[in-house]
């Protein structure tokens, strides 16, 4: 009699069955070739596929692990997880299993790195099912719609900028302008049940700091964090990263809303062109591989909305913008995945207003369905008063402008030193105390509205 066939409720549940580890071979391969990076390996052609995990046996009691990430005929190139050092000519390498890892409720509060385990080398404890580290995304049909608005603390998001459950948007920045501490308030201030933090290519001693000051206790309570730095070899930042998204669609798939913030996915992509390159990649876009952009989508396209009977998760990339170039490659190509994007200003930072968020050139694609007619109204006014002071603010200082001569410039004048205030705000109010702040500031008791002839303090 034969076995009925498998029938899988979801393409997702094909794709997370399908990627279960095939067992270990007992092949062996000799090493033929050490780089920087990574090493050559004869005798194995036949017998391995890309993303299996070899072992080099440098001496009885070390072995040095890598990832396969190139055949051709002959020998394969394997992406080591540590520096090559040691490795010699003719050493012996094999296939090992690569034991996918079991996210559990005992994850959170725990700083993990690319195998998921504590800085002391420790396992928490696992769960029952796996994460496979490369899954692919819910079929986009049976997707949900975005859902409602998460509520962050951050003023300028709930607000202007709204993040619905399942959105995905990126957090453009240069160096210094408060993007981490950004990315700490959202993990603080948000209702999410669980937010998942990944910094990848961070500076080694500014990961305590953002456990301890930027995120303190309180943040951590519902955070795991995922850490690789900057001196970790890319193929491990790459792992690194993937685990934290796996371990967001653990989560999502146990019914809770995931907060997945990404730090930073430039980092991300300079680790992903370190690997393909090395896998003999042509370099195309400014040093890029074409397969860059494809691991850009695949990862941000598995955060998202999931299905009916599901979370969801609702991701924040950061983007590195050297000297604000939204222009260079990482930032287009990311802008065009992503569902909004959220600029950080420098000129905003240097004057001493945080978040440096500059809301005229922030877009949320979740508007204007995110908000009321009545909201919607507040906020393209709002914005409209922002971007006439702005445009007109050197005239202004210079003391070009008479009042009188444009009311709508006037009236931009005597709210925009409330509406900069507002923006600045980090606390836990929710969304509808947040539009009667911002209404009564856009509609002030005339005895309360200030003379119009002077730029506001501070700007």
């Amino acid at each position: 009699m034969q076995s009925s066939p498998t029938v899988f409720r979801t393409e997702f549940e094909r794709n997370v069955i399908e990627a279960t580890p095939r067992p270990a071979k007992s092949v062996w391969g000799k090493v033929c070739q050490v780089d920087a990076q990574s090493i050559r390996i004869a005798g194995l052609t036949g017998s391995i596929c890309l993303g299996d995990l070899i072992a080099v046996t440098v001496r009885e009691d070390l072995k040095l692990k890598g990832e396969i990430i190139s055949l051709q005929d002959g020998f394969s190139v394997a992406m080591m997880h540590g520096n090559p050092f040691g490795i010699r000519i003719g050493q012996r390498a094999h296939i090992i299993e690569d034991v996918l890892p079991h996210p559990s409720e005992d994850w959170i509060g725990h700083v993990l790195n690319h195998a998921g385990q504590t800085i002391e080398g420790q396992l928490p404890l696992s769960g029952s099912s796996p994460a496979p580290l490369r899954a692919k995304p819910p079929a986009a049909v049976l997707r949900k719609a975005l859902g409602q608005r998460l509520q962050t603390g951050v003023t300028a998001i709930d607000t202007f900028l709204p993040l619905c459950q399942g959105q995905r948007v990126g957090l453009f920045a240069g160096s210094g302008v408060g993007k981490s501490t950004l990315l700490g308030s959202l993990a603080k201030g948000s209702n999410a049940d669980v937010n998942i933090v990944a910094l990848i290519g961070e500076r080694g001693r500014e990961v305590r700091s953002f456990v301890e000051k930027t995120l303190g206790p309180d943040g951590m309570k519902k955070t795991i964090l995922f850490v690789a730095t900057s001196d970790e070899l890319s193929a491990l930042k790459l792992r690194t990263a993937l685990l934290a998204m796996a371990t967001a669609e653990y989560f999502r798939d146990q019914g809770k809303q995931v907060l997945f913030l990404f730090d930073s996915i430039t980092r991300y992509a300079e680790a992903h062109r370190d690997v393909a390159l090395t896998a003999g990649e042509v370099p195309s876009l400014r040093a890029y591989p074409p397969s860059t952009f494809g691991a850009l989508a695949s990862l941000c396209e598995r955060a998202g909305p999931g299905i009916d009977s599901t979370g969801d998760i609702t991701g924040v990339f950061s983007v590195l913008v050297a000297g604000s170039n939204m222009e260079e490659p990482i930032a287009d190509m990311v802008r065009g995945i992503l569902d909004g994007h959220i600029i950080l200003d420098r000129e905003i930072a240097e004057r001493g207003r945080y978040p440096a968020i500059n809301i005229p050139r922030s877009i949320s694609r979740s508007l204007p369905d995110a908000a009321s007619e009545d909201e919607n109204k507040d906020l393209q006014q709002a914005r409209k008063f922002i971007r006439l002071f702005e445009e007109s603010q050197t005239m202004i200082q210079a003391g070009l402008y008479v009042a009188g001569t444009d009311p709508a410039l006037d009236k931009a004048i005597s709210v925009y030193p409330a509406l900069d205030a507002f923006v600045s705000e980090i606390e836990p109010a929710n969304i509808e105390v947040n539009f009667t702040k911002l209404k009564k500031i856009l509609n002030p008791s005339t005895e309360n509205i200030p003379a119009p002839t002077q730029a506001p303090a501070g700007s």
